[in-house]
């Protein structure tokens, strides 16, 4: 009850999205824009801004948002920090991979898990949605080679799989990351991906990758990504019925926790200190975009409404700073353009190592972004394109290895450390009775 709000400014939110989406391109455009998104392989990089228009990624993208919300309502999902890690999760891929077709069969394999485990399926409503991350697998087998029945339904029954082993393996790989990775989901899917597309290709249905990158979207898009972002921080610092100074000691309160998952910032800070992290962190991202010349398109503003959702649940300007400066430095060590496509995502979604700077500090999270500007532009190779949450894979990788050593030196440096938690139990806890302090920021 908390946070009820949340759904009506999601619907909000799609409706904003479907009035764009006719604003920029005709009923008829959006139509056959539709249809190709459905037709689409949907591999890494596909922009669907590129390859239908801005009107249909748009309403595809208001419509996965829609079809997400509408699961976690039907489930009676519990409403949370992560529900808006979710919505922004789905909102930003629906713009580049995924669309209500693909993800369904996902959906289907976690229901069935759900009832043969016996429990509800509200438990593994959110596993459902983000294990969609492999949804072009299910495009590409049931679209690639023809649209007759024996190719969709082995993409359906596929994807029918995944779904169903999906809530365990993610549950196995949240814990050797340590909270390290944000992007657990995403670590998951390419261990999936890794074993699926070698079998794929031994049968003669190799995956392949793509590219459809927009260019020509810079200054519509940045000013409304602005707009948005303002209006964030100003509901946060004068709509959520706290005084403003209320509202931003709680958001620098915030600023100083470490981010490692799971931290539901809004639970623990209140709706004001979280709307003004997400609009500062929407900044932060969009920015980065056009200081290195980049492009504002699908897959970029699929990032930055990732960095906005995950800024209730890890994410804050001082955690990812170090994470984006660390890409920013690989590209220019490693001598490489940070306007290539790769480089640009990475520095978005890089920020699923937000913990690692928050943790141990901005050196190490400067480090963690290095390694991952140079890891994750060989881990999308493997498994084709086919993982969409190819940065968490990567993250996953570098937080395996990065913990326990970084872990290592500290305990070594500090050895008064190894008989007390090094990290704070009141981001991960059970719900507490909130103190006298938190209920002062409470909405």
């Amino acid at each position: 009850m908390r946070y009820r709000k949340i759904i009506p400014i999601a619907l909000a939110y799609c409706a904003l999205l479907t009035v764009l989406a006719f604003l920029a391109d005709s009923p008829a455009d959006i139509l056959v824009g539709l249809e190709r998104i459905l037709m689409a392989g949907d591999t890494l990089i596909t922009d669907y801004i590129d390859l239908a228009g801005v009107g249909a990624a748009f309403l595809n993208s208001a419509l996965v948002v829609l079809y997400s919300v509408a699961v976690l309502y039907l489930v009676r999902d519990p409403l949370n920090g992560f529900t808006l890690v979710v919505l922004g999760l789905m909102g930003g891929f629906a713009l580049f991979g995924k669309n209500p077709f693909n993800m369904t069969p996902f959906l289907l394999g976690s229901f069935l898990y759900a009832r043969f485990r016996g429990e509800p399926f509200e438990k593994f409503a959110n596993v459902a949605l983000m294990s969609s991350s492999l949804s072009p697998l299910v495009g590409f087998l049931c679209f690639h080679e023809g649209h007759d029945l024996p190719n969709l339904v082995t993409g359906v029954l596929l994807g029918v799989a995944i779904g169903f082993v999906m809530p365990s393996l993610s549950a196995y790989t949240f814990k050797i990351q340590n909270g390290m990775n944000l992007y657990n989901m995403g670590f998951a899917c390419g261990l999936v991906a890794l074993i699926v597309v070698p079998i794929l290709s031994s049968m003669g249905r190799a995956p392949s990758t793509a590219l459809h990158w927009a260019t020509e979207y810079d200054l519509p898009l940045g000013v409304g990504l602005t707009v948005f972002c303002c209006v964030l921080i100003f509901s946060g610092l004068f709509l959520c019925n706290k005084p403003a100074w209320a509202a931003w000691a709680g958001y620098r309160r915030l600023l100083k926790a470490t981010g490692r998952a799971p931290s539901d910032f809004l639970r623990l800070y209140g709706a004001a200190p979280v709307l003004i992290n997400m609009g500062v962190n929407g900044l932060i991202a969009t920015a980065y975009i056009l200081l290195i010349g980049g492009d504002l398109n699908g897959p970029t503003l699929g990032g930055i409404l990732t960095v906005i959702g995950f800024s209730a649940y890890g994410k804050h300007a001082r955690n990812i700073t170090p994470i984006i400066l660390g890409v920013a430095l690989g590209g220019f060590v490693m001598q490489r353009d940070l306007t290539n496509p790769a480089s640009q995502l990475a520095g978005l979604f890089g920020t699923t190592l937000a913990p690692i700077s928050g943790c141990f500090g901005w050196p190490c999270g400067i480090l963690a972004g290095f390694l991952h500007s140079c890891v994750v532009l060989y881990t999308g190779g493997p498994v084709a394109g086919v993982n969409l949450y190819n940065n968490g894979y990567s993250g996953g990788l570098i937080a395996t290895v990065l913990y326990p050593l970084l872990t290592a030196v500290i305990y070594h440096r500090w050895p008064h450390l190894r008989d007390q938690d090094y990290f704070d139990v009141t981001e991960h806890d059970e719900p507490q009775v909130p103190t006298a302090a938190t209920e002062e920021l409470e909405p």
